[in-house]
């Protein structure tokens, strides 16, 4: 047992509640505590996974209370690996925020709660709990969607709210049966009670609580015909938080019905129900086309990849529903990679907007000469994306495919191959408006300036060229720096699989191996 699991979920919330409190005085105040906050996360979670990789499976029991009547927390291969993820992801907006705004203590401290609802969603043991810290994620991410300039911002925000408790109201539901078949929440135990003569798998209360739960937890993974709310959400936020819940928001929804899964219904449930898995796998397997084919028909840069997400976690869906360990790894790898890849991607449409104006394919043209470096960043990334290999992209589309055909679900494997044609169809056409098509005059763009016009002398324009008195938007060093550091990760990351599963191991064996 080690401390460092409850400080990275205690921590955030009590530096947002400094952050609150020192805006009283001090107005900028509130990125020095969300930049220590952030460092300190990434310093605790990444401890955290050193005392897994050294000794396994680390419980930790709150207030000396052993579960099941008490609330555990649990910190394994899985869990140690997502709650690193939120951290570095949350440090690296923390980063890029301080030039792209938004700006004021309110703002980081809403963001700080976000970061600790976020980790508890990694770390807890118990299912009441999952269901608090997922309210705790939706109110943040709700409110920080709002904080856009427009009446579109608030708007959005509006329609998450209502989808997002939607989910939340049908997950809490599905708990309730959960406790009324067993008479407990904790995870461990609920997994040895169920399939048992108290709680058989095919009884109405279990099939209930199970089909409740995966359909909460799918609306807050955005899986169509339930993703109405993330493309208005991802296009309509500010910069910093379209890339902050984009990269962490849906995923960490996807670690939660994985865990629900694995750890709480397992493998048997799905031997004695098998629809169950056929339901999941094929939903997931429409919205994988879906929102590829959405995402072709956009032409705005941020609704077409929001569209993606929709698909992308289809797959990622598809890969956990199949309760088969090759699709368990790869449904996993693309996970930690999708985060890092749409994070970065939607920070360079920031800068792309704060440099040229540019928010749609067309506009997009020529962009390789007007910002070269983020260019070649969004052009890497979107290959990686669609599954160019080395990158992550692609060792996680491999390992999903081949446990479909591994588990004779044909159609899956079938789907990730149209969709991986589908995602290079609408993001060649970027690409080669970047690199192939002649710029569009910069007077023709329409920017939206969100203060006094700052010159090209007092702002970094990612080394393209541009005359000294043209008109822009500052993007900092940090903003540029923190795209390149998620592409060179994206990248390195499709060398770390074998790395990757070896963390998985321990609950591989456990839920797949018995």
């Amino acid at each position: 047992m080690t401390d460092a699991i409850v400080l990275a979920i205690v921590a955030p919330f009590v530096l947002a509640a400094l952050t609150l409190i020192a805006g009283l005085r001090f107005d900028e105040s509130g990125w020095s505590v969300a930049l220590l906050a952030s460092v300190l996360e990434v310093g605790l979670t990444g401890y955290v996974l050193y005392v897994v990789t050294q000794n396994g499976r680390t419980p930790y029991v709150l207030a000396g209370f052993e579960p099941p009547s008490g609330i555990g927390l649990v910190a394994d291969g899985f869990s140690a690996m997502v709650a690193l993820l939120v951290a570095v992801v949350s440090l690296a907006v923390v980063i890029y925020a301080r030039r792209a705004g938004p700006r004021g203590n309110t703002f980081y401290t809403v963001y700080l709660l976000l970061v600790g609802g976020l980790a508890g969603l990694a770390y807890t043991g118990d299912l009441f709990n999952m269901y608090v810290f997922l309210e705790i994620v939706g109110l943040t991410a709700y409110a920080l969607v709002a904080t856009g300039d427009s009446t579109r911002s608030v708007l959005a925000g509006l329609k998450y709210l209502i989808i997002g408790t939607l989910g939340a109201s049908l997950f809490l539901l599905g708990v309730g049966y959960a406790y009324l078949a067993t008479g407990t929440l904790n995870m461990v135990d609920l997994a040895s009670r169920l399939g048992t003569e108290v709680a058989p798998y095919d009884s109405r209360l279990v099939l209930a609580s199970f089909g409740l739960i995966v359909t909460g937890l799918t609306v807050k993974v955005a899986l169509f015909p339930m993703h109405t709310w993330q493309p208005e959400a991802y296009a309509e936020a500010p910069d910093s938080v379209s890339m902050f819940i984009s990269a962490l928001v849906s995923t960490v929804s996807a670690y939660a019905l994985a865990r629900v899964l694995f750890t709480v219904f397992t493998l048997d449930f799905f031997t004695v129900v098998p629809i169950a898995r056929e339901l999941i796998t094929y939903a997931a397997a429409v919205s994988i086309v879906a929102g590829s084919v959405l995402a072709v028909m956009q032409s705005d840069i941020k609704r077409m990849l929001a569209y993606s997400s929709v698909s992308q976690f289809g797959m990622i869906v598809a890969a956990f529903g199949l309760m088969n360990e090759t699709a368990a790894i790869g449904g996993t790898i693309h996970l930690l990679g999708h985060a890092i890849i749409k994070g970065a991607l939607f920070g360079a449409t920031g800068i792309v907007v704060a440099v040229t104006g540019a928010r749609t394919v067309d506009e997009y043209a020529g962009l390789s000469q007007r910002a070269p470096v983020t260019a070649g960043a969004f052009a890497v990334l979107a290959l990686s994306m669609v599954g160019v290999p080395p990158a992550v992209g692609f060792v996680g589309k491999w390992y999903i495919a081949v446990g479909a055909v591994e588990s004779g679900v044909w159609p899956v494997a079938a789907v990730i191959f149209v969709s991986t044609v589908l995602t290079l169809a609408y993001f060649a056409r970027v690409i080669e408006r970047m690199y192939f098509a002649p710029a569009i005059p910069e007077e023709d763009l329409e920017t939206e300036q969100d203060s006094p016009t700052d010159t090209a002398s007092t702002a970094v324009t990612d080394g393209g060229d541009t005359a000294e008195t043209e008109p822009t938007r500052p993007v900092s060093p940090g903003m540029v720096l923190v795209v390149v550091a998620a592409t060179v990760t994206a990248v390195a990351l499709g060398f770390l699989g074998s790395e990757i599963e070896q963390l998985l191991d321990p609950l591989l064996a456990e839920v797949f191996r018995q």
